[in-house]
């Protein structure tokens, strides 16, 4: 598959601080890939880069085969979603989507047309005449999408485009990114610090942290098959056993990680089933979370969790068991995943 964004040993620094350090990493044409890192990580000084609001310090960044650096961000095939859609209070929806082809020059009749096409594209064709003030949200970013589609750009970038929306919004809004992206064929890249986010919607997803990029993976292998402690921890939460209990364990002091559903809660005193590890450990506390329950371990030096699906057994486990009692969590030996660091 063609490549539509490269970065080859690129850096970013604002005077002695690294946004971005010798990072390399490619985008496929037509490929829904997202930036997931905590704040700071530079996943957002990539998207600029990418965008050409910044320029690299060092290295090679080419769209499309091209070399990006210099380029001016009107002169590339690439446009911005951003969390706050910039709309313009003033013009009504129409003329905010067909106000980039108004600066282009094109001619008013067709970019009324090509401003309806973007609105239908993102389910708002009747929507042309309100303002910003008189949509919800949801509808809001829908403008700002179709805004950013009206140029058929090649490459569409997303900065937290559904931060500032509520949960039940933001999922809805999900479903309507990957399926617009489906429906489009063209190249998103996203840029989220909510890991639910990324998985849901991304074909790859590369983890950011402190100006580097910890892994790149499909969401399944991210989930499953994290490489550091750092992703293990961030993507899905998993309890990262040390070298100190990992020795006590198998013998081998390397690190490996448990996602908190694959840890069984089983009566004191159960011998290990056949394939499967055993720790004991002071039960901290108990939280409902509706679909299942959380159960905070410390187990040693660490605290483990695991989270129990609702059920008749997990609900008179709960009201027989107090903060304080000795409990034992079990995990199949399949389910531990090495970490490389």
């Amino acid at each position: 598959m063609p490549v539509a964004i490269e970065f080859e040993q690129v850096c970013r620094q604002y005077g002695e601080v690294k946004a971005l350090d010798r990072v390399s990493f490619s985008v496929r044409e037509g490929e829904f890939f997202s930036m997931l890192g905590p704040s700071g990580s530079g996943k957002t000084t990539s998207l600029r880069l990418m965008a050409g609001f910044e320029q690299p310090s060092s290295g090679h960044l080419r769209l499309m085969g091209r070399e990006a650096a210099g380029t001016a961000p009107y002169d590339r095939d690439v446009n911005t979603v951003f969390q706050d859609y910039a709309l313009f209070p003033h013009m009504n929806v129409l003329d905010n989507v067909a106000y980039g082809l108004m600066v282009r020059k094109v001619p008013k009749a067709q970019r009324l047309a090509q401003a309806r096409e973007a609105l239908a594209m993102v389910a708002l064709p009747d929507h042309g005449a309100r303002t910003p003030a008189q949509l919800s949200g949801g509808q809001r970013q829908r403008v700002a999408l179709a805004r950013a589609l009206v140029n058929r750009p090649r490459i569409l970038l997303l900065d937290e485009p559904l931060g500032a929306l509520d949960l039940k919004l933001r999922e809805q809004m999900q479903v309507e990114l990957k399926a617009l992206h489906r429906k489009l064929g063209i190249t998103f890249v996203y840029v989220t610090h909510d890991q639910s986010e990324a998985l849901s919607m991304s074909d790859r997803i590369a983890v950011f942290n402190k100006g580097q990029i910890e892994q790149i993976a499909s969401p399944r292998d991210l989930y499953h098959r994290p490489k550091t402690r750092f992703v293990a921890d961030f993507v899905g939460s998993a309890n990262v056993i040390g070298e100190e209990l990992a020795y006590s364990l198998n013998g081998h002091r390397q690190a490996f990680a448990v996602r908190q559903e694959k840890m069984a809660v089983i009566p004191a005193g159960t011998a290990a089933a056949n394939g499967c590890f055993q720790v004991e450990g002071e039960l901290l506390s108990i939280q409902f979370l509706g679909a299942s329950q959380r159960l905070e371990v410390r187990v040693a030096n660490q605290t483990l969790i695991a989270l129990q699906p609702e059920s008749e057994m997990a609900n008179a486990m709960a009201s027989s068991t107090h903060a304080g009692q000795r409990i034992t969590l079990q995990w199949s030996a399949q389910d531990m995943v090495m970490l490389d660091a």
